[in-house]
């Protein structure tokens, strides 16, 4: 408050009532929408990030669940094939290969099958045209197998031979006197085309704008949507961390490229592997951004029509303190009208206004007669030598033309002195009355100074102010008077511009008139300059 009452007294800038209240109500109406539509942004922005995390965890475990449902089904299928091989010998090369062939394409799930028998020797492969049949097993996944005498799935690697990235699979072959004979194996090419492939690239998802990749057990990916970054380790990063530990859940992540993510990761327990579903924060904030813009369409026209109602409001408010405060300021400087009497629909402005009517009519009264003393005789009720002096200083500064007639009763001092000042003052009032009745209404008549008079005469010649003279000395001369004796007065005229054109030339003149006339005898009007009359 201090610094605001600085800035308006070192400035000297005023603010306006309708302007204050426009600005505060506008400033409200700012401050609510975009403390709303803040609001809003956040608690949507949570609500988006906390759905999607949901989401795509749900689609992780989905994911899980149907790789380990596939990976389950592969070993169910090289469980058959192994029982098959077992069960029903084949006696030529040809129809184990066709066997085979027809077991791998049946599921489906393999890019290629291999039978290796116990002592490491491949005997049987699908397709083909791999060409391996009749040697010795080379890769340590295939060789780790078949001394494991398990069930058995690999980590991902690449094929020297091949240059692709495999997983392999294999179930152990025992005849019916329990005796190990081997294993039958299947590879898949994470790269090729295969079921496992056609899963995961192509997964029913609610999550928009995702992503799957998955991850080996030793932080491998082994899928992902940019075919380059398969192969890529990154153990290194958090989530992938939580999931190869063991944990299921969702959490925000930072991409390969640093783009931030919001993750749901799921463990496939059937091998290991870790799905993670992720949608860019990105998508997040174009939702938020088309929800902001969708909100603001909605809210802007209500908002800018409660504007509009309440500026018009704040004008008819402030019209009143307006009005009130206009006539205030003009008060003591020029004349002002009292507003005339008015019901406001406003309870203060309607208090005000009245307490403003009644303080104003009485200042009016106050005014009017400090103004009518200021001006005007006490004794005559004329204008006193002040007014009269201002107002021959406005006409001659006009230049009007106008005449001055300067009057003094002659041996007024006798008057007073043989009859008293009661009797002398009524003899002045009645001077004033006959000067009053004899001029005109624009005319001026005031008391200049003891039992001197002035009369000032608008658009008048010499010969019309002297006539209005000679009417004035002859009414007071006839006119009874309390001292019952006859009361004459004495006359000096001049007129502008003829004698002068300043207020003091032209009183010197008329009182140099005025004293010609007394030493020429009395009851005389004297033109200055000129003969008597």
């Amino acid at each position: 408050m201090p610094v605001f009452h600085r800035f308006l007294t070192n400035h000297g800038k005023k603010i306006g009532l309708t302007t204050l209240l426009t600005g505060m109500v506008s400033l409200s109406i700012l401050l609510t929408l975009t403390i709303l539509l803040v609001a809003s942004y956040q608690s949507k922005k949570k609500s988006l990030i906390d759905t999607t995390l949901t989401l795509n965890y749900s689609s992780a475990i989905k994911m899980s669940q149907m790789i380990d449902s596939l990976f389950q089904s592969m070993r169910s299928s090289l469980r058959y094939s192994a029982s098959v091989l077992i069960d029903h010998p084949i006696h030529t090369q040809e129809e184990a290969n066709e066997h085979l062939e027809i077991l791998r394409r049946t599921g489906n799930y393999f890019n290629s099958l291999t039978v290796v028998d116990e002592t490491g020797t491949i005997r049987i492969v699908s397709p083909p045209s791999i060409g391996t049949v009749g040697e010795k097993l080379v890769h340590k996944e295939a060789q780790y197998a078949l001394a494991l005498k398990k069930p058995y799935i690999s980590s991902p690697y690449i094929s020297k031979r091949y240059n692709r990235l495999l997983l392999f699979l294999s179930e152990p072959l025992y005849d019916k006197n329990g005796r190990y004979r081997g294993f039958i194996g299947g590879t898949i090419y994470l790269q090729d085309h295969n079921i496992l492939n056609m899963i995961i690239g192509s997964p029913d998802t609610d999550t928009p704008g995702f992503s799957y990749t998955i991850v080996g057990s030793n932080g491998q990916m082994l899928f992902h949507p940019d075919k380059q970054q398969i192969g890529m380790d990154i153990g290194s990063n958090t989530v992938v961390k939580k999931l190869l530990a063991g944990n299921n859940g969702y959490s925000q992540m930072l991409g390969v490229n640093g783009d931030l993510l919001l993750a749901g990761y799921a463990l496939v327990p059937a091998t290991g592997w870790g799905v993670i579903v992720t949608s860019p924060m990105e998508h997040v904030y174009n939702e938020l951004h088309s929800q902001v813009k969708m909100m603001l369409l909605y809210l802007l026209p209500p908002s800018l029509l409660l504007l509009l109602i309440v500026i018009q409001l704040a004008h008819r408010l402030a019209r009143p303190f307006v009005h009130l405060a206009n006539l205030m300021s003009k008060m003591g400087s020029e004349r002002v009208e009292i507003p005339p009497a008015k019901h406001h629909w406003n309870r203060e402005a309607d208090l005000l206004t009245k307490a403003f009517r009644r303080a104003a009519k009485k200042i009016k009264e106050k005014t009017d007669r400090l103004t009518h003393e200021a001006t005007t005789d006490v004794l005559t009720g004329l204008a006193n030598r002040r007014s009269v002096e201002d107002i021959l200083q406005a006409w001659t500064k006009e230049k009007l033309d106008f005449s001055v007639l300067l009057l003094d009763i002659d041996h007024f001092k006798h008057v007073n002195d043989t009859f008293g000042h009661l009797v002398g003052d009524e003899v002045l009032k009645l001077s004033a009355e006959i000067m009053k009745s004899s001029v005109r209404k624009d005319d001026v008549c005031g008391r200049f100074g003891g039992e001197e008079f002035i009369v000032l005469l608008r658009n008048a010649s010499i010969n019309g102010a002297f006539a209005v003279a000679e009417k004035i000395r002859t009414q007071i001369k006839n006119t009874a008077n309390p001292t019952g004796k006859t009361i004459t007065v004495s006359v000096g005229i001049v007129n502008s511009p003829l004698h002068g054109d300043s207020a003091a030339q032209l009183i010197d003149l008329a009182d140099q008139a005025l004293y010609q006339a007394k030493e020429s005898g009395r009851n005389k009007v004297v033109v200055a300059d000129s003969k008597e009359y």
